[in-house]
C-alpha cells in the first residue's frame, strides 16, 4: 500500500521538476540569446572595453551573468536527472536508486550555487540603466 503511494508521489515529484526545469531552460535560453545578440562587437580594429567581461549581459547588474549560466547548467543537469528518476520511476527496485538519488543530488547542489547568485544579483542593487524602476511618487489624473 505504502509503496504505490510513495511512487505515485514521485510520478508527481518528476513532473514538477521537470516543469520547474523547462522553466528554467527557457528564460535562461532567452537571456543567453539577448546577451549573444546585444553584447560587445569583437572584431577587427575594435578594441575592448575598460570593464570587459566574458559573461557581459545588457540587463541586470555584475552577478547576472553568472546567475544565467549556473541556472541553465542547473537545467540541464536537473533535466538530466529527471531522466535518471524516470528511470527509477520505471524500475522501482533498490538497485535503480543510487543513480537516479546522486543524479538528483548534484542538480539540486547546482540550482541551490545558481540561488546564492540570485541572492548576489538582489544584494548588489546596482542596476543597468535600462532597468530603471518607475518612480513611485506618479500623481495618475482621472478622465
Amino acid at each position: 500500500m505504502a509503496n504505490g503511494q510513495l511512487k505515485s508521489v514521485a510520478g508527481l515529484l518528476l513532473v514538477l521538476n521537470f516543469c520547474m526545469y523547462a522553466i528554467v531552460l527557457g528564460i535562461g535560453s532567452w537571456a543567453m540569446n539577448m546577451a549573444i545578440e546585444h553584447g560587445f562587437v569583437i572584431g577587427p580594429g575594435f578594441d575592448l572595453p575598460a570593464h570587459f567581461s566574458p559573461i557581459y549581459f545588457p540587463m541586470g547588474n555584475a552577478a547576472t551573468g553568472f546567475f544565467v549560466t549556473f541556472a541553465m547548467i542547473a537545467g540541464v543537469v536537473g533535466i538530466a536527472s529527471i531522466l535518471a528518476g524516470f528511470n527509477h520511476y520505471r524500475y522501482w527496485n533498490i538497485n535503480s536508486m543510487p543513480g537516479a538519488l546522486s543524479a538528483a543530488t548534484i542538480a539540486w547542489t547546482l540550482t541551490l550555487l545558481a540561488m546564492g547568485f540570485a541572492w548576489k544579483e538582489i544584494e548588489l542593487q546596482i542596476r543597468n540603466s535600462r532597468l530603471v524602476l518607475c518612480p513611485t511618487n506618479i500623481d495618475f489624473v482621472s478622465t
